[in-house]
């Protein structure tokens, strides 16, 4: 998942953002309203964490503004502030959490990965599609009950593709959550498809006789399928 971390705390951004990524979140950092705004509108973020106590504005101002530009993006607020009222107002004005400071890294990052699948409409922490099943809160993947060992960045591509299954999703989709700011390289979109292709392996390796789950669209990019469901229709049509 790709994570905004919007906070004027260097070292608590820093640390807030090492943990993440520890985690195998992407991440990008900065410390002002503004800048929070158009990063938002240059990127497809999975969720904000943003601070209310910026220089150049108040993350309460942040969340209007968002939302009035119709951008949906889950907000999670972490701020010392601890009133009810500023919990009230924030989310009133759209913030789909609030948390308050000082927080566990494991809280934090539970309440981050609840709040992406809400908004993909998964309530559950486990994922399945067919005999593909993704445990969000583990990492742990599964296919027929066979458990596929996958490395960071294969996780994470197939990840998006079930958190988003049924979506066409492009090459600089996956190059924007695989790869962020400090990644020195930016890798071109052919990487994209060695890891399909790696996926694609481990999963019938794993599960001989499990179908495609990863669905190329040509000239558009990759989406997840359950392929039983795609041979029923193909078998009606």
């Amino acid at each position: 998942m790709r994570v905004l971390v919007v906070e004027d705390d260097k070292i608590a951004s820093n640390m807030i953002t090492k943990a993440l990524r520890k985690e195998g979140f992407t991440c990008n950092q900065t410390d002002l309203a503004e800048d929070a705004l158009k990063l938002s509108k240059l990127s497809d973020y999975d969720i904000v964490l943003l601070d209310l106590m910026l220089p150049d504005s108040d993350g309460f101002e942040v969340i209007r503004r968002l939302r009035s530009s119709k951008n949906d993006t889950p907000i999670v607020v972490l701020s010392a502030l601890q009133g009810i009222n500023d919990k009230v107002t924030a989310l009133s004005k759209g913030a789909d959490d609030f948390l308050c400071k000082p927080i566990s890294t494991i809280e934090l990052i539970a309440r981050l990965r609840a709040v992406a699948r809400r908004k993909t409409g998964f309530s559950n922490s486990v994922i399945t599609v067919g005999d593909l099943s993704v445990n969000l809160q583990t990492k742990s993947v599964t296919v027929a009950g066979a458990a596929l060992k996958l490395t960071n960045k294969e996780y994470s591509i197939l990840e998006i593709l079930i958190l988003k299954q049924g979506h066409i999703l492009n090459k600089e989709s996956f190059l924007s959550h695989l790869y962020d700011e400090s990644c020195l390289e930016q890798p071109g979109d052919k990487i994209v498809d060695v890891f399909m292709c790696k996926l694609r392996k481990k999963i019938q390796q794993a599960h001989p006789s499990a179908g495609n789950y990863i669905e190329t669209v040509w000239g558009r990019g990759y989406m997840l399928v359950d392929p039983e469901t795609k041979r029923e229709l193909s078998f009606k049509l």
